[in-house]
């Protein structure tokens, strides 16, 4: 047995500083070095396996099969789940139905703002709520970049887009796990979470807009977009507080998917914005900037098709949604799990590594198990939506065969960088160098409820998972609210409201967005471009925070405390 060791040079802030090269290193690398993500990201887990074994004296044999563990994971469920989005995404492409499918929502509306609403915040929201772990950016990446817009602009937005619902996604795992690592109550962590979080989605709309189209793009639409936010912000707090964690954003990505197609009905944009390029500078379209978005400008041309053919042309993305949201239910999980579900303990480290206080209330050996529940995946039900997707689009078995085959080669890389990327977060986790960095956080006193959201975004940051991150530190944070005389409910949810904001720049996310708009090596413009939106939404969600623990009225928004 291994206990874990959290301040192993003795001073707070040295070891601090050391649990935070393997993040630095990883950022520099792709972001200022402009290192392909694959290759970024095995340097970095060398650096992390030097700083746990050298500094934060974790066995060696410990330290590997953690990251291999890690890899495991990474590879399954996360690179399952984007190896079959990009396979159904090309069979679609090669036989030209989505190209049907771009023609029938530029159908609805020609302008790229709406479309942005349409598919990345509510299409997107709705695979959040029904699958998560990637599942929205690969599918909005994929379907935006169809639609035209530059590979910046589809890998960028779908990630800023894809922040709001993250702390519901999967049916509620979020929010199930944090009541489950903290011992709180289920229902009073989604309740609180669901008083936070309707905020943000209403205003995280106007932001993607800002950011795609700049504020007076944006102002132009400010009607749709309000309906949008609206639409999808009140059920999310209706669903949250008097039904349940479970089903908050299905429901609320289909509320707003139906009135903002109802309004655009009867209401059109005096301005229609016809380029596909960030509005600012947009390294991935330098030809496309736009010179024309006034009054004259000339709406993108688009083919119009019979009903019967826009029908077919939904049909596989209709199915994967039946698929995902089947494969998300408990119901289903309880039947196929039992009929196989491997689970493999990693010899060695299994129960062998040991969280201690103050991170824990008391020590706690940390499980290693690889839960291979292959026939529950996501990604499985997203494979079996694609073959059928592909008999359904008239594809033979031999060119199923031979189109997957081509699918894995394109994404091999990026299923590198994701096994590397989740290796190293596992291993930051069971050597513990990433509760120094939390307790960094934890010491900040009256202003933690501040920075309680950050340490949720760091989480989330670290790992790509709010899940995880609700593993993490969900602890920690009732721990340090018990002490500081603050509502556990109410900073363990903060740990889930402040990580959905880390959800757009955790590499994970950046590499799908990457698979999914085929921008492959460009992985450090992505998160440059994103970096800056992720903190500052954090910090926003760390002020209301605060203002709830210390401001009347917010006060009384408070459940559970």
């Amino acid at each position: 047995m291994w206990n874990q060791v959290y301040n192993p040079t003795g001073s707070a802030v040295l070891s601090t500083l050391i649990a935070a090269a393997p993040v630095v290193v990883l950022l520099g690398l792709i972001a200022f070095a402009k290192m392909q993500a694959h290759i970024a990201a095995l340097i970095t887990l060398v650096v992390a396996l030097t700083v746990a074994i050298l500094v934060f004296t974790m066995p060696a044999s410990m330290a590997f099969e953690a990251s291999f563990l890690g890899a495991l994971t990474g590879l399954f469920p996360i690179g399952w789940i984007i190896l079959n989005v990009i396979f159904l995404y090309r069979l679609t492409v090669e036989n030209g139905s989505f190209k049907v499918l771009q023609d029938s929502i530029a159908g609805i509306t020609p302008d790229r703002r709406l479309q942005l609403l349409l598919v990345a915040f509510a299409f997107g929201a709705f695979f959040e709520g029904a699958a998560g772990f990637g599942t929205p950016v690969a599918v909005t990446g994929a379907i935006l970049m169809g639609l035209g817009f530059s590979p910046l602009a589809a890998s960028g937005l779908s990630l800023i887009a894809n922040t709001a619902p993250v702390a519901y996604g999967a049916l509620g795992t979020p929010i199930v796990t944090l009541a489950a690592v903290t011992g709180l109550d289920a229902f009073q962590l989604g309740a609180m979470a669901g008083r936070q979080l309707p905020f943000f989605s209403l205003l995280v709309p106007f932001w993607l807009i800002s950011a795609f189209a700049g504020w007076r793009g944006m102002m132009q639409i400010w009607p749709a977009i309000l309906v949008c936010g609206v639409s999808f912000a009140v059920p999310q707090f209706l669903v949250s507080n008097y039904h349940g964690p479970w089903l908050v954003d299905v429901v609320a990505a289909l509320v707003s998917m139906g009135c903002l197609v109802a309004f655009l009905k009867v209401w059109k944009p005096g301005t229609v914005w016809t380029s596909p390029a960030l509005r600012h500078h947009d390294i991935s379209a330098p030809d496309a900037r736009p010179s024309s978005v006034g009054a004259a400008a000339t709406p993108p041309r688009f083919q119009r098709h019979d009903s019967g053919e826009v029908i077919r042309a939904w049909v596989p993305w209709i199915i994967l949604c039946v698929f995902v949201f089947v494969w998300g239910t408990q119901t289903f999980k309880d039947i196929v799990n039992p009929l196989f579900f491997p689970k493999f303990p990693i010899e060695g480290l299994h129960n062998m590594v040991q969280k201690v206080p103050p991170v824990v209330a008391k020590p706690l050996p940390e499980a290693a198990v690889f839960n291979f529940n292959f026939l529950s995946m996501t990604g499985t039900g997203i494979f079996l939506a694609a073959v059928v997707s592909g008999f359904v689009m008239g594809y033979g078995p031999g060119r199923l065969i031979r189109a997957y085959g081509e699918t894995l080669w394109v994404v091999r890389y990026s299923l590198i960088t994701i096994a590397a990327m989740l290796a190293l977060g596992t291993l930051t986790r069971y050597s513990g160098v990433d509760a120094t960095l939390g307790l960094a956080f934890a010491g900040t006193g009256v202003l933690f409820p501040f920075f309680s959201a950050l340490l949720g975004w760091l989480g989330v940051a670290l790992t790509g998972s709010d899940t995880a991150s609700n593993v993490l530190f969900g602890g920690l944070q009732k721990i340090t609210a018990e002490q500081l005389g603050l509502s556990p409910v109410l900073m363990a949810a903060t740990n889930s409201s402040g990580g959905v904001m880390g959800k757009m720049i955790d590499a994970q996310s950046i590499v799908v967005a990457s698979t999914a708009t085929g921008w492959f090596g460009h992985e450090g413009e992505i998160l440059k471009y994103v970096f800056w939106h992720s903190i500052v939404l954090a910090c926003l969600v760390g002020g209301l925070v605060m203002l709830q623990a210390y401001v009347p009225p917010f006060t009384h928004m408070v459940v559970g405390g």
